[in-house]
């Protein structure tokens, strides 16, 4: 059983992989047995994930990539081609918005936001699909989803939200499409996750404690999703235990979703 989750001799490639979920699930990838390769526009973060990776006695190649720039997603791969020869495994991670009412949302702003949340997950699984196809040995691409590309989270959540449903269906489509390559296209849809970003928001004098009361109000297991959280689903999907497993979008949110918004876990 446990070699059906293995990522023995498998690359992945792992985009957003600085800080966060990312960062997690690189490594997680690596105590799974993958190489990676790391990607993202923080140095130093991507430093310190190599050195995790490298801890747990896998490869770490690292490339500073923005992934809104396609020209730098296409020379990302070509970093990749030169270090490992194949992609099997793509993560989809970074997402970059400004939190604004729709009305006064500026186009700039807009366009920024898609570009990184849904343009670049495009370009990344573009990169990879291509070489999958051509090697003929399938893959798996995943994608960081939200639970915000579900179902509305207001509070000035407009254009990422928009822009995780579009991952979402992406998703569904890249699955339909790439199906006889043996290529899988899934993705991770998380809830509120307590990420470095997070944690420091929550520790803010200034954060309304009424609306952390709030968002648990929201998720029946009463607490925020950890980074950890989402490691196991991310090899689970990545790995050949999850062969036949494709367009799918996997809540990791604490039963978030199953929630009817009139419904509660507390009497």
């Amino acid at each position: 059983m446990r070699n059906r989750f293995s990522l023995v001799d498998k690359i992945a490639v792992v985009t957003g992989a600085a800080s966060g979920l990312s960062q997690a699930i690189a490594i997680g990838f690596a105590e799974a047995g993958a190489d990676l390769a790391l990607a993202d526009i923080n140095p130093d973060g991507l430093h310190e994930t190599a050195k995790s990776v490298r801890a747990a006695g896998q490869k770490a190649e690292v490339c500073l990539c923005d992934i809104s720039d396609a020209a730098a997603v296409e020379q990302l791969f070509e970093r990749v081609d030169d270090a490992y020869g194949r992609v099997d495994i793509l993560l989809n991670g970074p997402f970059a918005f400004n939190r604004e009412k729709p009305e006064e949302l500026t186009l700039e702003d807009w366009n920024d936001a898609i570009a990184v949340c849904l343009t670049g997950f495009f370009t990344c699984a573009q990169q990879a699909g291509r070489r999958m196809i051509e090697r003929g040995m399938g893959g798996s691409i995943i994608s960081i989803g939200s639970i915000a590309g579900a179902t509305a989270l207001g509070r000035g959540n407009f254009v990422y939200s928009v822009a995780k449903a579009g991952v979402h269906q992406m998703t569904r489509e890249l699955a339909v499409e790439w199906a006889g390559h043996g290529i899988r296209v899934n993705a991770l849809l998380p809830a509120q996750m307590r990420t470095p970003s997070v944690a420091r928001w929550l520790e803010d004098p200034a954060t309304d404690k009424e609306l952390v009361a709030h968002l648990l109000k929201g998720i029946p297991m009463n607490r925020l999703g950890e980074a950890e959280d989402i490691v196991g689903p991310a090899v689970f999907l990545a790995s050949d235990a999850a062969a036949f497993v494709s367009g799918t979008l996997l809540p990791v949110d604490g039963g978030n979703l199953a929630l009817n918004a009139g419904g509660s876990h507390t009497w």
